[in-house]
């Protein structure tokens, strides 16, 4: 992995985890995904509407398709997520999400795409795994009942796999540019969540009048994030870049046991050390 390609990961791990601990905060559901993405197609069009005139992308039946297919496993994740949120802590959800799909990511592209990563990424992304799924161990306190965060921890942490492969075939293989595929998910998820949103326009509304700080700021930094992980992806293979990304884990996990007061973080440190041991592998390797 190139120095470059390690810098955007680590710019995408801190903005990720701040819109993931804002949308925690803000409570979720799928009007607050509908909202978000309706801000993020806004704030993004004028860039993707100068990457389109910039780069002149071939744009047929065939892409439109691929657009298509991506937005709807996005919206998946997305409400996949917002619902884990919803029934269990940030510090749990987020590291089980985050750590399943890296592993799926890796030996799917292993498998699929014929990738050969090295020995030294293997067991770097075996830490990252490792050091995920120990973090999960310790974020909840006895007595909570934690199997539906798990389940959904779990379920969004193999669509996450999917879109990886997904998007990395989108702009590796067809060429479409990521500012333009990122831009094309948000207005799919507007588009094919609007009839939710119009049946609850009271419920629009509400969120709208009480959560329009965290809805602007997410709509802001939920594309830029993927952004940059689809910047990385166009040079770097998929079992690099899944499970780099997981610095994030770091950040989020810090994020609800200091500010959200969901666990202790002195029994984190050693997940951590795993973790960041791991990356500095994949970047090794």
């Amino acid at each position: 992995m190139t120095a470059f390609a390690l810098a955007l990961l680590l710019c995408a791990g801190f903005v990720h985890a701040g819109w993931n601990f804002l949308a925690k905060k803000a409570g979720g559901g799928p009007v607050f995904v509908w909202l978000f993405a309706l801000m993020s197609s806004l704030i993004y069009a004028p860039m993707a509407a100068v990457a389109v005139a910039w780069v002149k992308p071939h744009i047929g039946l065939l892409e439109v398709g691929v657009m298509l297919g991506t937005a709807l496993i996005h919206i998946a994740y997305f409400l996949l997520l917002q619902q884990g949120y919803r029934v269990g802590d940030l510090s749990l959800v987020y590291p089980l999400a985050r750590g399943t799909g890296p592993v799926l990511s890796m030996v799917l592209a292993i498998l699929l795409f014929h990738e050969r990563p090295s020995a030294l990424a293997i067991a770097g992304g075996g830490m990252v795994a490792v050091g995920v799924f120990a973090l999960a161990g310790s974020s909840a306190g006895p007595g909570k009942n934690r199997r539906p965060a798990i389940i959904f921890g779990l379920l969004t942490g193999s669509v996450i796999a999917m879109y990886t492969l997904w998007d990395k075939l989108a702009v590796s293989t067809y060429l479409i540019p990521p500012l333009i595929l990122v831009w094309a998910i948000d207005a799919g998820r507007v588009l094919l969540l609007a009839p939710i949103a119009l049946k609850n326009w009271s419920e629009v509304r509400r969120q709208w009048r009480e959560k329009r700080k965290a809805i602007i700021a997410v709509g802001a930094l939920c594309p830029l994030s993927y952004i940059l992980v689809l910047t990385a992806l166009v040079t770097t293979p998929v079992s690099y870049i899944a499970p780099a990304r997981e610095v994030s884990i770091l950040i989020g996990t810090v994020m609800g046991t200091r500010w959200l007061l969901e666990g202790e973080a002195r029994l984190r440190v050693p997940a951590a050390l795993a973790i960041v041991t791991g990356i500095v592998a994949l970047a090794l390797g």
